[in-house]
């Protein structure tokens, strides 16, 4: 926490960060690529809002770790920084709205914290390009979710395939976070 909020002081609010641990391991109650979603898209505008229940005394940001993947000092740290730089980077430049500003916004989140994964080769990174490029503008969460998580995503939800690999949309924001390809905006605005 303390590494992403000293870069972070242009970037006003004050909130608590809550870790936990949500069980996807047998897919019982929880659907990842839902819940991926919602924490990635839908978090950060509530919090925005400044709307909370009138029994909730703060503003909390969710940091996720899942059952399905082994915990790790490197997978705390991922989950609480992109929390963090997930909230500023919707303060600075709003809710994401399209498949287009939530890859630029997850490459740009994902690039700040650090995050090294999930990582593809050039081959297939150009292929994911193209199939997601004509759903840029997409605002359906169906498409979305298709285009940023892959086939098997799609599958667990009754979507259709799109040939894609698993975090294909993902690990294309990353990649293309590095090359500015995605709406090249700082994460934090500077002052004058």
């Amino acid at each position: 926490m303390k590494e992403a909020v000293a870069q972070l002081t242009d970037t006003e609010g004050d909130f608590k960060i809550g870790l936990v641990v949500v069980d996807d391991l047998l897919g019982g109650w929880t659907n990842r690529y839902d819940c991926e979603f919602k924490l990635r898209f839908g978090a950060a505008s509530k919090a925005l809002s400044n709307k909370r229940p009138r029994w909730l005394k703060d503003n909390w940001l969710t940091a996720i770790l899942w059952s399905s993947e082994p915990a790790s000092e490197r997978a705390v740290r991922d989950a609480v920084k992109t929390v963090i730089y997930r909230q500023a980077y919707a303060q600075c430049h709003g809710p994401a709205s399209n498949l287009g500003d939530m890859l630029a916004q997850e490459g740009h989140v994902m690039s700040a914290a650090g995050c090294t994964g999930p990582v593809f080769d050039d081959e297939e990174i150009a292929y994911t390009r193209e199939v997601i490029k004509p759903y840029l503008d997409a605002t359906d969460k169906r498409t979305v979710i298709e285009c940023l998580f892959g086939d098997e995503a799609g599958r667990t939800l009754g979507f259709s395939p799109r040939g894609l690999s698993p975090w294909a949309g993902i690990a294309l924001a990353l990649h293309e976070a590095a090359f500015h390809r995605f709406a090249p905006r700082s994460l934090v605005p500077s002052r004058p």
